[in-house]
């Protein structure tokens, strides 16, 4: 009875919070192939390649691992690509400090050049794999990071990998990091996508954060120490992904929490971009020992996705397909999902010839070279 509650109360929120979730009217587009003219704006593209996927296509393209669609030319791609201190897990790259010790500098300035040396790297890496047909994790285009978390209690194994205890120093940080990633912004196409995270309220320990809730805080602990980066990274940087975290928060998963993701998130602070899951969270919500507040994975994924998380990092999502069949979820939220993931590719200039992207010229002698 509680996660039917739970459930009833996502779709309440979907529907008030997604007016865009059924795709403009286009008579033409089956004829013109609108997703193919780079005239046309991204979210016109977007859509227009939904409406011809399959209900399963639809489904494998919200996996973090998504696999090519040859008929569409839709190249496989993986979203999992790291960056915390240079690019990372993919061969010869130039490595920056760690990000404590970035920020041990208060150097905002330093830290865009070097993300964007970064980026750089990146793009450079991404274009040669492309080039010889290769679209494998860690070679794409969308980074998980930065890792914006407050690292309050020095026994946190990960507290390397953020910008330290104070929440103004991580907002200035995380922002110059994604303005590094993502480009300046005057450009058609982004550099890279990153990505906030862990969000949130996520700050150890990590032997049980895939069943920990932190419990009932005050308010302005929240909105004074945990979210001030995140709403800066969102409303100020643009960041283009937020990655929702393993634990609970308030009781709910927060890649199922209302509060968190709708009503803080998407609502508030007019997020329209890509929510991805942490690697096997929504696994978190129906496994043994873990939060264990939905029945199985068909039910944890409706969940997940009318609640606003767009990609699933693991294999989860693919019980979508039992899910619609029991009446759980209805294929428009899955289309919402959809748009939004592919919308990213396109902002990206994966669907269009490099020619058109500036970044795609980059030369792969950048990387190590400075």
């Amino acid at each position: 009875m509680k996660f039917n509650r739970h459930l009833l109360l996502a779709v309440a929120f979907f529907q008030a919070s997604h007016s865009f979730s059924q795709p403009p009217a286009n008579s033409s587009s089956d004829i013109n192939e609108a997703y193919k003219n780079p005239a046309l704006s991204f979210d016109e593209r977007a859509w227009d390649l939904v409406r011809r996927l399959t209900t399963e296509e639809k489904i494998s393209l919200t996996l973090n691992s998504s696999p090519a669609i040859p008929r569409l030319g839709i190249p496989a791609t993986d979203w999992w690509n790291e960056a915390l201190h240079g690019v990372a897990r993919s061969g010869q790259a130039t490595v920056f400090p760690q990000a404590i010790g970035m920020a041990a500098t208060f150097n905002t300035e330093g830290v865009l050049r070097s993300f964007s040396m970064i980026s750089d790297e990146a793009r450079a890496k991404h274009h040669l794999a492309k080039s010889q047909n290769s679209f494998k994790r860690y070679q794409g285009l969308t980074f998980w990071t930065p890792n914006i978390n407050i690292f309050r209690d020095p026994r946190w194994g990960r507290g390397q990998e953020t910008y330290g205890e104070d929440p103004h120093l991580t907002t200035q940080m995380g922002m110059a990091v994604v303005r590094g990633l993502q480009g300046d912004g005057t450009q058609k196409y982004d550099k890279l996508h990153a990505c906030a995270k862990h969000y949130a309220v996520h700050s150890g320990p990590e032997w049980n954060r895939h069943s920990f809730d932190p419990g009932k805080m005050s308010p302005r602990n929240l909105w004074e120490t945990y979210l001030p980066a995140f709403k800066a990274l969102v409303t100020e940087a643009n960041v283009k992904e937020v990655m929702c975290a393993y634990n609970r928060y308030d009781g709910e998963p927060c890649c199922s929490n209302k509060e968190l993701l709708m009503n803080i998130l998407r609502n508030d602070w007019k997020f329209d971009d890509v929510i991805v899951s942490d690697c096997g969270a929504i696994d978190d919500f129906y496994r043994a020992k873990a939060h264990e507040t939905h029945p199985d994975a068909a039910a944890a994924s409706a969940d997940a996705v009318y609640s606003g998380t767009d990609i699933c990092c693991g294999s989860t999502y693919k019980s979508l397909g039992e899910a619609v069949q029991k009446g759980l979820i209805k294929v428009s939220a899955i289309d919402t999902a959809v748009f939004r993931a592919l919308r990213a590719r396109f902002q990206l200039g994966v669907f269009d010839d490099d020619a058109l992207v500036s970044w795609s010229s980059i030369p792969y002698s950048v990387v190590e070279s400075r």
